[in-house]
């Protein structure tokens, strides 16, 4: 019998766990796949790792500009593919170690919740275990939604999972974090990108203006930025393959020898709960109070999993400890509005609080000021002074 056992191993679930032995509680983690979960497997590390790898070669390839003329390069992608392996490697042998120096029992397999205190596993690790609190952390999947043809097209795990060659060029749907980084690394190495967004503008979560900076900034690096632009099938040709669009009631059609599906994650809690025993949802993410107990007593979840909350790593992390505290008796509480986020484009764009649009929507008197990042030297140096400072 554990005081706690936590369902996943990524950001939340191994943080969660962490937590709860340091305050005493013995605790197990069942993870199905690798230690760290998708951030360190299939998400943040690995993109950020091959966005350095291109950021270095972008750098050499423009060095001209600035006195450094290097030649013959090029970018070998199952290298760059092979170093982004030995980081995330790296990175998830220290999470194992992190969690056995905890005094976490770690078990291998895939969880089923039978009961309430009650979980079966399945794998290498397999057998019936008995918990007083459950806390779900599983996670969150790429979203396929059901556009016909759009099997011919990958996720981003897939994607990540690595290919022997640099696409000649590849076309990108959505306009989201995911696609926009990928759209980054693809044009830094000298891939044909063409990247399309249904909304009115890329980084539809984030600030107008920030979101629109960025198209104009991608457009420069040579990427074919298309925004109002829902696709409808996606076809097979000699060519490559089609994706075929409506962009203000104008059909269009782009081709790329690969397509990005990056349209959103969903959370993921497939299988999770035996037959009868259903908790309360909303859409596909869980419902949980504010202690992040869910409808099934004893049962808690945190990260992307649960409706309502940002899809990242640090906001899963800090659910994860309040989480823990509050199994514990503690009075612990997560406040979103100081959450940060991130985008690793060229430049990095970063916000926090609210966005121009959200105080206009919640009626919320405002000034904003603003400073060009070409007045700053150091921006300056690096790309020119792309960007902007903007304060609400």
């Amino acid at each position: 019998m554990f005081d706690l056992l936590v369902i996943g191993a990524g950001p939340g679930g191994y943080t969660a766990a962490a937590r709860a032995a340091k305050l005493g509680l013995s605790t197990a983690i069942v993870e199905e796949r690798s230690w760290g979960g998708t951030c360190l497997n299939r998400g943040c590390v690995p993109t950020k790792t091959l966005l350095h790898a291109s950021e270095v070669y972008r750098s050499a390839a423009d060095g001209a500009a600035i006195g450094i003329h290097a030649e013959g390069l090029r970018a070998d992608i199952p290298e760059i593919f092979a170093y982004k392996e030995r980081i995330s490697r790296q990175l998830c042998g220290g999470v194992e170690s992190l969690l056995k120096g905890a005094g976490v029992t770690l078990l291998r397999g895939r969880a089923v919740i039978t009961a309430p205190g009650s979980v079966r596993v399945t794998g290498e690790d397999g057998g019936d275990y008995e918990a007083r609190r459950i806390l779900i952390a599983t996670g969150s999947v790429p979203v396929r939604p059901p556009i016909p043809g759009l099997e011919l097209a990958m996720t981003s795990d897939e994607l990540l999972e690595g290919t022997d060659h640099l696409y000649r060029s590849i076309v990108i749907i959505g306009g989201g974090v995911i696609g926009v980084e990928f759209a980054t690394f693809y044009s830094d190495l000298g891939c044909s990108v063409t990247l399309l967004e249904g909304m009115d503008r890329l980084l539809p979560n984030m600030d107008r203006e920030l979101g629109q900076n960025l198209a104009l900034i991608l457009k420069k690096q040579g990427v074919q930025v298309c925004t109002r632009s829902m696709v409808d099938r996606l076809e097979q040709t000699p060519e490559g393959i089609a994706v075929h669009y409506t962009a203000k009631e104008t059909p269009g059609c782009a081709v790329g020898e690969a397509v990005l599906c990056a349209i959103g994650r969903r959370a993921f809690r497939d299988g999770l709960f035996a037959q009868g025993l259903t908790p309360e949802t909303n859409g596909h993410g869980l419902w949980v109070d504010e202690h992040y107990q869910t409808s099934i007593p004893g049962v808690y979840a945190i990260g992307d999993c649960v409706f309502g909350h940002a899809q990242l790593a640090h906001t899963a992390s800090a659910m994860g400890e309040v989480a823990s505290e509050n199994i514990c008796g503690l009075e612990a509480h997560y406040c979103e509005k100081t959450n940060p986020t991130c985008v690793y484009m060229e430049p990095e764009a970063a916000s926090v609080g609210l966005t121009e649009e959200q105080c206009k929507a919640q009626g919320i008197a405002y000034k904003v000021g603003k400073f060009p990042m070409s007045a700053n030297g150091k921006a300056l140096i690096l790309n020119g002074g792309e960007g902007l400072v903007k304060i609400i």
